[in-house]
């Protein structure tokens, strides 16, 4: 064995060849509870005897074992892959292709709000939008020194006519905009630089690696790269850190942890860059962190080799722990693709590039963000805000005429025509997640008046379509 051990348990008679480790004796199983059986052939030969494994889970205390049974339950109930085909959000077709997203209408509303979300924040922050093509030559990716990390696991060439060209799905947009960088000579006036893209990326998962959402081929990466110099790091670390702390409050991930990861100091030749720049920009992001006051861990010797960085740890409702928002030192790319600058001593300087994604990628983002809320989004997120039910089909023109009303103010309405009794409209409007279900009948056409029923509540009182928006719109910006 070249690395790493080899461990043998014992549990009487009993050696078992693996990571372990086992209890030393009963005594330490106190609360039980199975959870399933599985048949296996002896040495996977059909012909063999079949055995069974039972899996169970022990915990010292029966409280314990009750609240991780609710847990699991509720993590069942919150299922992104269940909730996303119940809700209409997304699919998948082994025709497309797996671990291929096809967004559905009201899953694509959903992303398309996240995305102005992203884009009006940033526009604020003083970024410049950029828009790359999906693929790039391989000398582009050579350079970057992607090729050599994705090029042989990774989708394969795309070949042209020209035996010259070949070309490759692009697994990360950096590349591309440090050749927008690169397109015209700079000055240190101009830094710092933030370009941001939503830019699809590609990146071949092996079949048994692809779960729903959170493991796809195909995904997009709400990413920018910002070019400044050394001592304007710390600013836009700070700067960043807002835009990411921003976008939790907004979409309630409140308990978070951020993590400094730094070089190893004792092994510092695994990292390229010079001591200073790594002294900088090591001491912005604790500074950064600390004038913030981020709940921080540091890890020493996690940093990748090209930069330290800040990684923000979320839990979600059901204790789980997941990386979103990340923001990346990086000394290596600029170095590859030889960008300058000029400097106030009219000499050429290599500009810092910092990568950042507080969504990471959407598609994950958005089976994070599913499972958090139930599929139960909040007011301004929701793919539809309102539907518009009418008790009969002769009210069917009011019901239009209030859903025209709400949609030319912004608010996403429908109306169900559907040839159901209305106690079925109401319980699929439930069951969909409605926020708000307007209902219409006799009354509210002769009075100028909705109905309005809230999505868990019930109903909420009788409303003009104006009083109705003012309402809506309070809850839109408390949210």
């Amino acid at each position: 064995l070249q690395d790493g051990q080899i461990s043998f348990y014992e549990q009487g008679n009993f050696t078992d060849l693996c990571k372990g480790p086992h209890l030393p004796d009963t005594g330490y199983i106190k609360a039980v509870k199975l959870m399933n059986i599985a048949g296996a052939y002896w040495r996977g030969d059909e012909k063999n005897k079949q055995l069974t494994r039972i899996y169970g889970v022990t915990f010292p205390k029966q409280k314990l074992l009750e609240e991780y049974l609710v847990l699991l339950e509720e993590a069942k109930k919150r299922d992104h892959r269940k909730l996303g085909k119940e809700l209409d959000l997304f699919t998948f077709s082994e025709k497309v292709g797996a671990g291929l997203v096809l967004w559905l209408p009201k899953g694509a509303a959903v992303r398309d709000r996240l995305e102005q979300f992203m884009r009006k924040a940033q526009v604020k922050a003083g970024y410049l939008p950029v828009v790359t093509p999906h693929i790039g030559s391989k000398e582009l990716y050579v350079t970057s020194g992607h090729y050599a990390k994705y090029g042989a696991d990774s989708f394969q060439p795309i070949r042209t006519p020209n035996v010259d060209e070949e070309y490759f799905l692009k697994p990360m947009n950096c590349p591309h905009h440090c050749e927008i960088y690169a397109s015209r000579p700079r000055s240190y006036k101009d830094l710092p630089l933030r370009f941001a893209e939503f830019g699809t990326v590609y990146r071949y998962e092996q079949s048994g690696e692809l779960h729903g959402l959170t493991r796809v081929r195909g995904f997009t990466q709400d990413d920018a790269h910002l070019f400044c110099r050394p001592e304007q790091v710390k600013d836009e670390f700070i700067k960043v850190i807002d835009l990411v702390l921003h976008t939790f409050k907004a979409l309630g991930f409140n308990d978070y942890t951020a993590q400094i990861s730094l070089r190893d100091p004792e092994n510092k030749e695994k990292y390229i860059g010079s001591d200073e720049n790594w002294e900088k920009s090591e001491n912005a992001i604790i500074e950064a962190a600390t004038e913030r006051g981020l709940k921080t861990v540091t890890e020493l010797g996690e940093a990748a080799f090209y930069g330290p960085k800040l990684d923000f740890m979320v839990k979600d409702v059901l204790g789980r722990q997941w990386q979103l928002g990340t923001i990346q030192v990086d000394y290596n790319l600029p170095e590859r693709f030889e960008l300058e600058y000029i400097g106030a001593d009219n000499q050429k300087h290599r500009p810092v590039m910092i990568h950042r994604a507080p969504f990471g990628s959407l598609e994950r983002f958005m089976a994070i963000l599913i499972e958090q809320c139930a599929g139960d989004f909040p007011l301004w997120l929701a793919p539809e805000q309102v539907i518009v039910i009418p008790v009969a089909d002769k009210f069917l023109n009011y019901a239009e005429k209030v859903c025209n009303l709400l949609n030319n103010s912004e608010i996403r309405t429908s109306v169900d025509n559907r040839n159901e009794k209305i106690g079925k409209k109401i319980r699929d409007a439930e069951i969909q997640k409605t926020p708000y279900m307007v209902i219409v009948g006799e009354k509210e056409e002769n009075e100028g008046l909705i109905s309005a029923r809230r999505h868990k509540l019930g109903d909420i009182g009788t409303f003009t379509v104006e009083e109705f928006l003012q309402r809506l719109n309070q809850e839109i910006t408390l949210d």
